[in-house]
């Protein structure tokens, strides 16, 4: 596990850079606040193609593979970015990568294949700190390379430092992440596995997993929401530039970062997913609800530190429980299903924040997502109590 989550954090670092920067790059080529908020939305579209392809391929094919393919792609879609000189290639660019990124519920098989169930959360959680200490650097360095001046912006190099960094997570894994998937497990999985769609149906026939996989879009949809169109905000309401955002996002991966590798294995043990989901809905609810209302950098880390608590509980816990679903042949494509789950409500936040910024005001991609917090803390107290499955 120590080397996955080394290549994770490497690789995220590279996310992290270019993701405050993205909206000035789109705002260059004369994007809308919709447009820069579908660019988000077109990444996540391709990861809900993708998600469950990877996953299923890393069933019959192993974990290692597809890891290195797409951490190798990415290498390529974070070039292709740099190069792109209208807003049609900036979309494209950005939706090979987004296909490349579509690699979480392979990683989240992988975590499933070395851990027990006891234990799975925790594991979980390891992963998501991973991805929050590579938004405490990312960020921070997309900031500084990027320039001080709002108005005079280098955006081309915090790209090519993305793009180097993804190189050095490939390579990193290709000599240090091992095989998980036993040949064995690797020939049912040929012989037996099922398509993504029929893995699909089936799981949403059984109630209480259809439950868990609606929960699991809601935190993504709220926070993708908030995530695209703060840079907006924060612009127009405060005159913020790259470097106050990147101040925000680095923020926010110390939370997650500290939630993920430091508690939520603790949490767990105490209260169980089941209670950290309801509870992870009522923290995301109320941050984003007073989030508008914060007028300096101290009332919105208040803000985004309930909203990145809340998302760094709900996150582990949700997937830790759908997990206990998943079979040794078809682990990678049940939470490659959960991942284009996921995946599917980034596509549809981004879309709603960007409308209901443009059509009704800065503050209500905020408000409205409260709104949907509480409708989630109602489902989420239609769980029932986990119990122990064998993946049927």
């Amino acid at each position: 596990m120590p080397a996955l989550l080394l290549t994770i954090f490497i690789d995220t670092v590279g996310f992290g850079i270019i993701l405050p920067l993205l909206p000035y790059l789109a705002e260059q080529f004369g994007a809308t606040p919709l447009m820069v908020t579908l660019l988000a939305t077109v990444y996540s579209f391709a990861q809900f193609i993708f998600a469950p392809i990877w996953g299923r391929l890393s069933d019959r094919w192993g974990r290692r593979p597809i890891i290195l393919l797409t951490l190798g792609g990415l290498v390529i879609g974070y070039v292709s970015l740099t190069l792109a000189n209208s807003l049609l290639l900036l979309f494209l660019a950005r939706a090979f990568t987004g296909a490349m990124a579509a690699n979480m519920g392979v990683v989240s098989a992988y975590i499933t294949d070395i851990t027990t169930i006891d234990d799975r959360a925790r594991g979980m959680g390891r992963i998501g700190a991973a991805h929050g200490l590579g938004f405490i650097v990312g960020p921070a360095i997309g900031g500084l390379f990027a320039g001080l001046d709002p108005a005079n912006l280098d955006l081309q190099l915090p790209f090519i430092i993305a793009a180097g960094l993804s190189a050095m997570a490939f390579a990193l894994a290709l000599f240090s992440v091992r095989e998980t998937v036993s040949p064995e497990t690797r020939d049912l999985a040929a012989r037996h596995q099922r398509s993504p769609f029929r893995v699909f149906r089936d799981a949403i026939r059984v109630s209480q997993l259809a439950l868990l996989l609606l929960l699991l879009t809601m935190t993504p949809f709220v926070f993708s929401a908030v995530e695209t169109t703060f840079v907006m905000w924060s612009e127009r309401a405060l005159g913020w530039g790259p470097w106050r955002n990147g101040q925000i996002y680095t923020f926010m991966g110390l939370i997650a970062a500290g939630t993920q590798w430091f508690l939520v294995g603790r949490l767990t043990q105490r209260f169980g997913e089941r209670r950290l989901i309801q509870a992870g809905a009522v923290f995301i609810g109320v941050g984003v609800f007073i989030l508008p209302f914060m007028a300096g950098p101290l009332g919105l880390c208040v803000a985004f530190g309930l909203i990145v608590f809340g998302v760094s509980i709900n996150g582990p816990s949700i997937n830790s429980l759908i997990s206990r679903y998943a079979s040794p042949t078809e682990r990678g494509s049940l939470l490659g299903v959960s991942s284009s789950c996921s995946a599917l409500a980034r596509i549809t936040g981004p879309a709603w924040g960007g409308f209901a910024f443009g059509a009704f005001g800065r503050d209500w991609p905020f408000l409205s997502s409260a709104v949907v917090m509480a409708i989630m803390l109602f489902f989420a107290l239609c769980l029932k109590p986990p119990v122990n499955t064998k993946g049927r």
